[in-house]
């Protein structure tokens, strides 16, 4: 192994730059030459990159985002796109090729891995924890931490006004942030994409915490679960109290990484190191349990991560 190439793919999370600095900086230490492709895999299909060394990833470990900036290439997704990157990375002279991103960046370098020799190994990077494989993937604590700050703002505002709040976080298929968030920040409801809802339920809720003197409440609902605005009507006209909705958007995705994600990306990044070092390839770093190991891309594409439904029931018994 001698030299190494470095993307950042899919939607970013805090703590990419923390992982790419720690790349580069194990890299120079093994004597191997590195490269970051910029774009993520559009980066690698134009063959658009730049050199990496010590000093160049010096100051960003605080940093949200990434400095090698990311995008959605739907190039990347067919076949000819797929067989451009393979032929530059091997152009370009790659031992290896470490990709830092979600579920999505996990495919794209499983379908890569079967058109090229050169290693391939994935840091996870999501806000979302999808996964499969890891309990936790790099950025999630962060976004957790964010979405929570806000949620205790509003919970002022709910408490002051006597009003029930409808939060939206992020979360298109998965419902990993939303129960997170939901039981730390102590919601009365937490609505999710795995498990379908009844309206009905919601408001008897909402209405039950009214009864037992709640005159505010706090319900988050991940943005694949529902239409925040159709509940929020329903709850108003059915069960008569004042409703808000706050969809907190991308403020979720930025930020500088808490201790936890900066952990992960370093401890994440010394794995995949290690494995490439010693000659594996086709794999994506993992913690499981506190032990930080590894498992084939084939396994992590072929199975979707599990929510755990038990923190949805515990959260529940919590808001009484």
């Amino acid at each position: 192994m001698k030299k190494l190439g470095i993307v950042t793919s899919g939607g970013d999370a805090p703590g990419m730059n923390a992982a790419v600095r720690a790349l580069v900086r194990l890299s120079v230490w093994n004597n191997l030459e590195v490269i970051g492709f910029l774009r993520g895999w559009e980066g690698i299909i134009k063959n658009n990159f730049i050199t990496l060394d010590a000093r160049a990833v010096s100051g960003i470990l605080h940093l949200g985002g990434t400095i090698l900036k990311t995008s959605r290439c739907l190039e990347f997704k067919t076949r000819e796109g797929l067989e451009k990157a393979a032929k530059n990375i091997e152009e370009d002279g790659l031992d290896g090729l470490i990709v830092i991103g979600g579920e999505g960046s996990v495919r794209g370098a499983y379908e890569l891995s079967k058109l090229t020799d050169v290693k391939i190994a994935v840091l996870p990077a999501s806000i979302d924890n999808d996964v499969y494989g890891t309990d936790e993937t790099i950025g999630f604590d962060t976004a957790v931490n964010t979405a929570l700050t806000e949620i205790n703002k509003i919970r002022d505002t709910a408490i002051s006004h006597e009003r029930t709040f409808i939060v939206e976080v992020m979360g298109r298929k998965r419902g990993f942030l939303a129960v997170e968030v939901g039981l730390t920040a102590g919601a009365e409801v937490i609505l999710v994409p795995e498990v379908e809802y009844s309206e009905k339920a919601v408001l008897e809720t909402i209405r039950r915490n009214a009864s037992i003197g709640k005159s505010s409440s706090i319900i988050v609902i991940a943005e694949g679960a529902g239409k925040t605005t159709s509940l929020a009507e329903a709850i108003e006209k059915n069960v008569g109290v004042e409703v808000r909705v706050s969809v907190l958007g991308y403020v979720q995705r930025g930020g500088s990484p808490t201790a936890r994600s900066r952990y992960l990306a370093s401890i994440f990044a010394a794995k995949a190191i290690e494995l490439l070092l010693d000659g594996k390839s086709g794999i994506v770093v993992e913690v499981q349990k506190g032990e930080v190991t590894s498992i084939s891309l084939e396994e992590s594409c072929s199975n979707e991560k599990p929510l755990n439904i038990e923190l949805l029931r515990l959260a529940e018994k919590l808001a009484i």
